[in-house]
């Protein structure tokens, strides 16, 4: 500590050494040089600390370069929902309860160093599910949170809400508040939480990765969240066998769509389709391909 420095140094200084990451000793660091003493006698002291910002943006640009190479491998799924949240929320807990991911769960800040990708199975639906470093942290997405089709917004405290949600510009998506950790509260507590958000309207649910209350009930929250229609495909005259994994599509889509989805091209060999389920007249309707699916739909594709 220089000689006769100011108390917004000491200030400054105790915060870069508080600071947990690149981003924020920068801004403590930045503070402390227009805090220093401006005579002669501290030249040497703004010297080495002009020198020790200069390292960190170095470092921070080549942690800005690696993030980015690592996220042209997150190819967006059909269906994916990012998790996002402050620090210590438990959304890595959230990802494996609901995935097949296996993220690093720790009791100390800032564990999700990068976004941690699972897929969660749910009534035949692959849903790909990313939870993202905390906001604070200089390795949050915002491409990725701006991209996205469903926002499951984790928190712990009620006055955690707004302050996230301030930090979302994507107005398109579909947002789930996550009210985490409910196990640590009594019976009284819970219904005071849920009618708190009850009456604020959020789209919400309380859970427990601990007891895996309300886990089952997010899941279905989670796919419910995509306006899209399941179509299963059959292969002509093996009618107890159907494909594991139904089409995804956009509602009000027809039979086209289902068989470019499957293969692009298929749709001109097709020759005629036999549908059964909610947009059939009858079992085994045999119809064209202009016919417009519903969700739930059996299809069966005729080629020449």
């Amino acid at each position: 500590m220089p000689i006769n420095a100011h108390p917004g140094y000491i200030k400054a200084e105790q915060e870069y050494h508080l600071a947990e990451t690149t981003e924020q000793k920068i801004k403590a660091l930045k503070k402390m040089i227009s805090e220093a003493p401006k005579h002669k006698g501290a030249e040497t002291l703004r010297a080495k600390l002009k020198k020790k910002l200069a390292k960190l943006k170095y470092s921070k640009e080549k942690e800005i370069k690696k993030n980015k190479s690592r996220k042209k491998g997150i190819r967006k799924a059909d269906l994916q929902a990012i998790i996002i949240g402050l620090t210590n929320s438990g959304k890595s807990s959230i990802l494996k309860a609901l995935t097949n991911a296996e993220p690093l769960i720790a009791g100390y800040g800032f564990t999700t160093q990068q976004p941690e990708i699972g897929t969660m199975n749910h009534e035949n639906c692959g849903i790909q599910i990313i939870d993202l470093p905390p906001i604070a942290s200089e390795n949050f997405d915002k491409g990725l949170v701006n991209n996205a089709d469903t926002l499951l917004i984790v928190v712990e405290k009620l006055h955690e809400i707004q302050p996230v949600l301030e930090q979302i510009t994507n107005k398109k998506a579909k947002k789930i508040i996550i009210f985490n950790k409910i196990d640590l509260h009594d019976e009284s507590t819970k219904r005071k939480i849920s009618e708190t958000l009850k009456s604020k309207r959020y789209n919400h649910i309380i859970i427990s990765t601990i007891t895996n209350e309300g886990i089952e009930e997010l899941k279905n929250k989670i796919l419910k969240s995509f306006p899209i229609i399941r179509i299963y495909t059959r292969h002509p005259g093996k009618k107890e066998k159907l494909d594991d994994k139904p089409v995804i599509l956009q509602p009000d889509s027809t039979l086209e769509d289902v068989a470019e989805k499957i293969l692009h091209g298929y749709s001109k060999r097709v020759k005629h389709a036999k549908i059964t389920g909610p947009s059939a007249k009858f079992t085994g309707q045999k119809v064209g391909l202009k016919h417009v699916v519903k969700d739930r739909d059996i299809v069966e594709f005729f080629t020449e």
